[in-house]
């Protein structure tokens, strides 16, 4: 059959009704000929016995049942795929005959317009179920595929309705699968070659597995997915759905740095044993370092990391800043640069198709996926790729650490958990696993008792659920803080910027060299700052060419989409998020990319009316729809009062240390009651970067000339003649200008500051 339900060109039958429900009548017609042409779908299929108007046989009322099983299941919600498919084949033969109704020349006009309006009426059903339902509408494209139990639904109708069908129809040939397009993009790195072949066979870990003895299954028979979706619902009694944590012995990492008390109380859950969790926590509460501890904690290395783009590359610095001696690996494309021997592969979810293969064949012994919502659409092939990936290393390690973090767990209804707890292996598609299951039976209860809800649910939320809100560990976090987003720029904007940064370090050290033929005595210190001085005042009078400041901004222009795809996710997780930028095309791309995802957005300018600006900020505080308002770093960075906000994503950087400060007071004032936290997106590998140590350099001056602080500053007050310097002094002391016994005195060490 043809992947519209026809038969095949050139094997079509005469479909003929049996004699009992024909009458006796005599064919009407011969063979219906068609074909497929350019993929697209012939209506008429074959000339059928016509039945006299009126009589309740044919496939007339055959299909009038079957448009109202699935007009009554899409009002009762979401259609199952039975009933998707009954709609389409239900459609598919309306069009058959339609057509054969229409060239049926042993009609009478008057029993041909009755049989229509018949018709029109059952097209008019399903044009409703299909507005009701949009995602129909595709199954009723020529390209649609129509699939073999599909093709057996047509037959079974057919058969209903009285047609004869011939021997070929009758058998449902499975089509041949077609060649996975994603295993010819699959690569695999040389480093994991190499890996491989130092480590060929990889035995799976049978250590922790026990036999458990049998116990009676008294639920066995009862459907308890979409009981255990509703417990979440209906099971709440007003408790937050997080796990009881034992109290931490420590807050000491082995890097000498302080957890937070929540912090350290998972990671002590970790150490009792617990392998798999739902960390739900708020953005602002690091769960990021939650997880690499946890991985620490459990010797869960390998580890695979699955992230957004947006993110991998600040995986990669948190993995040094809090499990220090870890390595780790960032995928990027095909891999090339993989180093397959490290603790932590980092993997971004738009490239999963390309490495799926080797990293199911990896022998990780754990697993987490950052912003898990990510995988909530089963259908979609990065879920089925992280789905298959959380199953192998569950097969091989039984006690693997898995985890799943977003601080929105569920965006659209309860139904969000089903990936994320197939993902943790709490349950299949069809029923919980064993460990839930056990949980389950241990109530006592069945979905029929009252109490069934609350103790399921608390079942469920033992399992690994762990949520908190920055208002409930408030005391634990500082009043305002700041954290750094690294992102890799690694489009041809990204790449341009690079060779442009090059070729201006190249001419800076053009200069210095320049420079010091005609003052050889001058030392190497007192060159840099002349031929940064020279540089920098060349920079603010021209107006063309490439230099600090035009790369400064084109680094802005890279970085706006994502720190706006950021923005999104911090505004999905805890509401209302404040944007600020410093040039305007970096503003719009940001709007641009919040109304293609859905968020509603206002803006503060400068050029905007006081009325207008109010009008704004008014909509930012009160309107629930208004998730993010885009700012400018000088129109709004004083005067307004933003508190609606407790989450400031910064997308460019300011110049200034007290520019950055002032936009994040917008937020930070009183009257708020969170601990806010303002999301620096920094450009890696760049002279953004640089920036950013020096701009935290010039907050240390404000501390120690202000509050007494003993933090060390910078000597030089100008950050932008400070970052050419630090640019010039780097290629310096790599041997690209200086002489050997100049070098000591010239490679003295980059100013550094950590938010």
């Amino acid at each position: 059959m043809t992947s519209s339900g026809q038969s095949e060109p050139g094997q079509r039958q005469k479909r003929q009704r049996s004699p009992k429900q024909a009458g006796g009548q005599q064919a009407s017609g011969q063979q219906a000929t068609g074909k497929q042409a350019s993929g697209q779908r012939q209506a008429g299929g074959q000339q059928r016995r016509r039945v006299r108007p009126g009589d309740d046989v044919g496939v007339i009322p055959v299909l009038a049942r079957a448009a109202r099983e699935v007009e009554t299941a899409v009002q009762k919600g979401p259609l199952k795929p039975a009933n998707r498919a009954r709609f389409q084949v239900a459609t598919l033969l309306l069009r058959e005959e339609r057509a054969r109704v229409k060239s049926d020349k042993s009609l009478t006009d008057s029993e041909r317009a009755k049989e229509q309006k018949r018709l029109d009426g059952l097209a008019g059903i399903l044009a409703k179920t299909a507005a009701r339902d949009t995602s129909l509408i595709i199954m009723l494209g020529d390209d649609a595929t129509v699939t073999a139990a599909a093709k057996a639904l047509r037959r079974d109708l057919l058969l209903a309705a009285g047609v004869e069908l011939s021997p070929d129809e009758l058998v449902i040939a499975t089509e041949p699968k077609p060649v996975d397009k994603q295993v010819e993009k699959q690569v695999v790195p040389a480093s994991v070659r190499q890996m491989q072949m130092s480590n060929p066979f990889l035995a799976p870990d049978f250590s922790n597995m026990t036999i458990a003895p049998a116990r009676v299954n008294r639920l066995g028979n009862w459907e308890l997915i979409e009981p255990l979706f509703r417990s979440f619902e209906y099971g709440a009694g007003g408790g937050a759905a997080t796990m009881d944590l034992p109290e931490a012995t420590s807050l000491r990492t082995r890097g000498n740095l302080d957890m937070m008390r929540h912090q350290a109380r998972f990671v002590e859950e970790v150490r009792s044993g617990h392998r798999t969790f739902l960390l739900a926590d708020e953005p602002g509460l690091g769960k990021t370092a939650q997880a690499l501890l946890a991985a620490e904690a459990s010797n869960s290395y390998p580890l695979l990391v699955v992230v957004p783009n947006v993110v991998k590359t600040n995986w990669a610095r948190e993995v040094e800043l809090w499990t220090p001696g870890r390595t780790a690996t960032v995928v990027h494309g095909d891999g090339k640069d993989v180093d397959a021997f490290s603790d932590v592969v980092i993997v971004n979810y738009e490239i999963l198709d390309r490495h799926i293969g080797w990293l199911g064949r990896f022998g990780f012994k754990g697993m987490v996926v950052d912003e898990a919502h990510f995988i909530k659409n089963l259908k979609s092939e990065r879920s089925k790729h992280v789905l298959g990936l959380s199953k192998s290393i569950r097969a091989s390690f039984p006690k693997a650490l898995l985890m799943a973090l977003t601080g929105t767990p569920l965006i659209n209804s309860i139904e969000d958990f089903r990936a994320i707890w197939q993902f943790l292996g709490w349950i299949d598609d069809k029923k919980p696993l064993a460990r839930l299951m056990d949980k389950l039976e241990d109530t006592g209860l069945t979905p029929a008792d009252m109490g069934f809800f609350s103790e399921a649910r608390y079942a469920v939320v033992e399992m690994g659920i762990v949520r908190r809100k920055k208002v409930d560990v408030a005391a634990d976090i500082p009043a305002r803080r700041v954290a750094d987003i690294p992102v890799e720029l690694d489009d041809d904007l990204g790449r341009s910027i690079r060779a442009a940064e090059a070729a201006l370090t190249a001419r800076l050290v053009e200069r210095f060299q320049r420079v010091r033929s005609l003052k050889p005595d001058a030392s190497d210190a007192d060159l840099i700052r002349v031929v940064a001085h020279a540089e920098l005042d060349e920079s603010k009078g021209s107006s063309t060419g490439e230099n600090v400041f035009t790369m400064v901004r084109r680094i802005g222009q890279a970085k706006a989409t994502l720190a706006a795809d950021y923005t999104a996710q911090l505004a999905r997780s805890v509401g209302k998020v404040v944007f600020f930028a410093k040039h305007i095309d970096v503003m719009d791309k940001a709007e641009e990319h919040f109304a293609r995802v859905g968020l509603k957005s206002v803006s503060i300018r400068g050029d905007q009316s006081p009325k207008a600006r109010q009008a704004a900020i008014d909509s930012f505080a009160d309107d629930p729809e208004v998730s993010v308002v885009v700012a400018s770093l000088t129109a709004a960075g004083v005067g307004l009062n933003l508190q609606a906000a407790s989450n400031v994503v910064l997308a460019e950087l300011s110049w200034t240390s007290a520019e950055q400060t002032q936009a994040i007071d917008r937020v930070h004032r009183i009257g708020q009651e969170l601990p806010v936290t303002a999301w620096r997106i920094i450009a890696a590998h760049t002279i953004d970067a640089r920036i950013a140590e020096l701009i935290d350099s010039k907050a240390g001056l404000a501390a120690r000339a202000l509050d007494g602080s003993d933090e060390d500053v910078a000597a030089e007050s100008n950050i932008q003649l400070e970052a050419l310097s630090s640019l010039l002094r780097d290629a310096i002391s790599a041997g690209a200008g200086a002489s050997p016994q100049r070098r000591t005195r010239a490679a003295a060490p980059a100013v550094t500051g950590g938010a």
